[in-house]
């Protein structure tokens, strides 16, 4: 059984993208996603996308990290399934349903409310979540922020010289964060534009995290730090954050097809 796919990219943060919709596909196994998404053996791809008829919107989009754990959201690849389908549509994620559209820089994405409340984070125990009483080696005092996934957002002085390949697996699988966590390095470069390093979960270093620049955005409006529309820097490209302070947070970027391609069902499952 062959199978087509479409390989895809925000700011190089990749994606395989499958779609059910017209086609009978067995369903799709952590150890499936893993295998399709390993550089060396598979397609390669930091998530795989896997899309589903709605009863609630246009689509239901799957998301499935590297290592076949599965994501509640992600903005970037929300942007990529917009361009694919050509138009504004309304898409269904375990995290909420995201609405995007065409937009003179890329894509936006109205990516819903940001939750703080502990438990909607999740964390193991109540606290304080815009500044966290907590430190991992000389990371301390992060803000949480879930935005259809959870966020720790640390700002420093100087991203570059922060071990996040150590420090992100260290924090991301801490037994305060039980459903696991992304992890930013956000530096201040101005009143709108902030530069930015996720690790996230599941899926380890990225060149871009729509939902870690969201949440890191979100995190630095409330406190004072930026103003209501932000730049948000990351290795693959910029990312424009805007944020009311209620229901409207929309991010704006571009997005790519790389190419297309089938592969064997077999050669994975």
């Amino acid at each position: 059984m062959r199978v087509p796919f479409i390989k895809m990219h925000g700011l190089g943060n990749d994606f395989v993208v499958l779609d059910a919709r017209g086609a009978d596909l067995p369903p799709v196994s952590p150890a499936l996603a893993a295998s399709l998404a390993d550089r060396r053996t598979g397609i390669g791809c930091d998530q795989l996308l896997v899309l589903e008829p709605s009863a609630r919107a246009d689509l239901f989009m799957h998301i499935f990290n590297a290592d076949g754990s599965e994501a509640g959201a992600c903005g970037n690849a929300s942007r990529a399934i917009a361009l694919m389908e050509g138009g504004a549509l309304r898409i269904e994620t375990a995290g909420g349903i995201i609405a995007a559209h065409p937009a003179d820089a890329g894509i936006a994405v109205e990516m819903g409310r940001p939750r703080f409340d502990w438990d909607a984070i999740p964390l193991a125990y109540p606290m304080d979540t815009l500044a966290m009483p907590v430190a991992w080696g000389e990371l301390a005092s992060p803000a949480a922020v879930n935005v259809g996934n959870p966020h720790v957002v640390f700002f420093v002085p100087d991203q570059q010289h922060i071990a996040l390949e150590t420090l992100g697996p260290e924090i991301e699988s801490d037994p305060l964060f039980p459903d696991g966590v992304n992890v930013n390095l956000a530096t201040l470069l101005s009143r709108n534009a902030i530069s930015l390093r996720v690790w996230e979960r599941g899926a380890g270093l990225t060149r871009a995290c729509g939902t870690g620049a969201c949440a890191t955005a979100v995190a630095a409006m409330r406190r004072g730090l930026v103003d209501q529309e932000v730049e948000v820097r990351l290795p693959g490209g910029a990312l424009q954050i805007a944020w009311d302070g209620g229901e409207r947070l929309l991010m704006t970027g571009p997005a790519a097809e790389s190419f297309r391609g089938t592969f064997a069902w077999g050669d994975y499952a």
